[in-house]
């Protein structure tokens, strides 16, 4: 009988020695690995711990699960807080960075700590999950603040949660009418597969019933080597269900910085029914800098993937500033000049195209 996701949770490996002892023997641990460690912690599944085949940073798998001595550089625009979530906060577990939506911290936890987390200050801290009284003050927040229509249920991780407080979580937010759209975000599906039991879908579905709110979830997929079978059957189970799932990628230097491999994650989301929906430029954080990559290569992935790949397949290239600006989209340049009467356009593989103004 296979490990419970409990189970499997409980038996993450919470250091280095651990990862090497249990999960990956060929590991060389360094001074600096241990030093980024402490600054911020390890955590890594069996599960994606199978999914490594070189146990060293040349993988894109090891890259985003094992502390590197590279996150030690530092630079001068490195931020604890890089969306700068903690002064758009009206209480201590909600942020409202925009007028319509609003991030509840459902938790600190996650099954694994990936290395490019934007939110460390969180998950590094390992504080208890939202109180039924911090939901009750969330629910009346939001009664009072009908605007906010949109509720994305992050952390952490809010599904290391048990079934239980899931459903109390969905169950308060279901409490406010005003509150349309619940987005679930979570990392499990690359990480720990086995959390998608039939139990925890039917609570996600049954809370769109009787007029409740539509409830998606955002998943996390960096690497075409992320969906492992175990991924695209729980990916499965909640598409079945009625429930969409979205990708949200991160652009990582070392991990998906080619546009081969960004187009393989594509077109193997798609093809699970996965929409890939963002591709995230990495976000000024502390420790990522290694990892961070120069607008110039993102926008040369999104011409090879907007000339390769199917309209749905195609993630929105994004830069997300602090504070209130939102969402900026970038993509490659399509206007190439103006002439009178005529535009000059470009297609994703450079071709140009004449576009006559009405006369």
């Amino acid at each position: 009988m296979a490990d419970s996701w409990q189970r499997q949770l409980r038996r993450a490996a919470r250091s280095l020695d651990e990862l090497r002892a249990r999960f990956l023997p060929g590991l060389e641990i360094t001074p600096e690995m241990r030093e980024a460690e402490r600054r911020f912690p390890t955590a890594v599944t069996e599960h994606y711990a199978s999914l490594v085949e070189r146990p060293d940073f040349s993988d894109p798998i090891f890259r985003q699960c094992v502390p590197s001595g590279e996150e030690l550089v530092p630079a001068p625009w490195a931020s604890r807080d890089p969306l700068a979530e903690e002064p758009c906060s009206p209480l201590p577990r909600l942020v409202r960075r925009y007028p319509d939506r609003a991030v509840l911290l459902a938790c600190d936890a996650c099954a694994c700590r990936c290395r490019h987390c934007f939110r460390k200050r969180v998950s590094a801290r390992g504080g208890p999950a939202v109180s039924d009284a911090e939901l009750a003050a969330v629910a009346r927040w939001l009664r009072a603040n009908p605007r906010v229509e949109d509720v994305l249920v992050s952390g952490g991780d809010p599904l290391v949660l048990p079934d239980a407080r899931v459903a109390a979580i969905l169950g308060a937010l279901r409490s406010v009418p005003t509150v349309r759209v619940v987005r679930i975000a979570t990392r499990l599906p690359a990480t720990l597969p086995a959390r998608f039991t039939r139990g925890l879908v039917r609570i996600l579905a049954a809370a769109r019933r009787g007029g409740g709110p539509a409830v998606f979830v955002s998943a996390h997929f960096n690497h075409p080597r992320e969906l492992a079978p175990e991924a695209a059957e729980a990916c499965a189970r909640l598409v079945d269900a009625g429930i969409p799932v979205q990708n949200q990628a991160v652009l990582l230097r070392g991990v998906n910085d080619d546009p081969a491999t960004m187009e393989a994650l594509c077109r193997a989301l798609y093809r699970i029914r996965v929409r890939p929906y963002y591709l995230f430029q990495a976000d000024l954080a502390e420790g990522i800098e290694h990892l961070r990559t120069p607008l110039a290569t993102g926008l040369r992935i999104m011409a090879r993937l907007r000339a390769n790949l199917s309209g749905p397949a195609i993630p929105n290239f994004c830069l997300d500033p602090p504070g209130h600006a939102g969402k900026i989209e970038l993509a490659p340049a399509t206007v190439a000049r103006r002439v009178r009467g005529t535009t000059e356009v470009r297609a994703g593989d450079g071709t140009p195209f004449r576009y006559p103004d009405p006369v």
